[in-house]
């Protein structure tokens, strides 16, 4: 339980899932959207108590709604967030801090924590999203997701996306048609809002509703 170390960063903390690792320039870190910024920390070694800031992007929102965790790929970082900053935006990070490199402002992810794999962006927030990484441009959208939405992806690229008031549905996120397909859904919960992520765990998938 003892403390090893703490950020120089003294932002507040946001309503992410929390820090995620990611190597920059062969140094460990963590990447973490604050209520103000985000911010890279590296992990410090040996005897030292403070993680330097390697770098800091400004990123508020209206009611300190920073809520959907970052995603990492290399030396990336994608964050999103809706209200007053409506956007998806992809930040590299190295030693020298960081630098935007595209900004898309059509689409965002209010709660839903984006996933970056074999060159796309995906999350489901207000439909199912899927984004080009390396120009933010949107590739396809659709599906019956509102703002509850939390989406996962298999081994052989289908999501697995869970939203609504309990609703299920699995995707194809590998063909190239240039528009959503969706391969099965079931409802499995009716009552109250399903803002909890979808977990799978052996083999199984477990959903919760508020």
């Amino acid at each position: 339980g003892e403390e090893l170390w703490t950020s120089e960063n003294t932002d507040e903390a946001g309503h992410t899932g929390g820090p995620v690792l990611m190597t920059v320039d062969a140094e460990p870190c963590v990447a973490v959207l604050t209520l103000r910024n985000l911010v890279l920390t590296e992990i410090p070694s040996g005897a030292l108590k403070k993680g330097r800031t390697v770098g800091s992007f400004p990123w508020t929102t209206d009611f300190g709604n920073n809520i959907a965790t970052v995603a990492v790929h290399g030396q990336s970082v994608i964050v999103t967030s809706a209200y007053n900053q409506f956007a998806v935006c992809r930040v590299d990070m190295s030693s020298r801090g960081a630098r935007e490199v595209w900004r898309n402002t059509k689409v965002a992810s209010g709660v839903c924590s984006p996933i970056v794999s074999q060159g796309r962006v995906y999350w489901a927030w207000r439909g199912v999203h899927c984004l080009d990484f390396e120009s933010g441009r949107e590739l396809w959208t659709g599906g019956r997701i509102g703002s509850q939405g939390s989406c996962i992806l298999t081994k052989d690229q289908r999501l697995i996306v869970y939203g609504n008031k309990g609703d299920l549905l699995l995707c194809d996120a590998q063909q190239d048609t240039g528009q959503y397909t969706e391969l099965a859904s079931l409802a499995v919960l009716d009552r109250t809002d399903a803002w909890p992520h979808v977990v799978l765990s052996d083999g199984r998938l477990f959903c919760r509703d508020r």
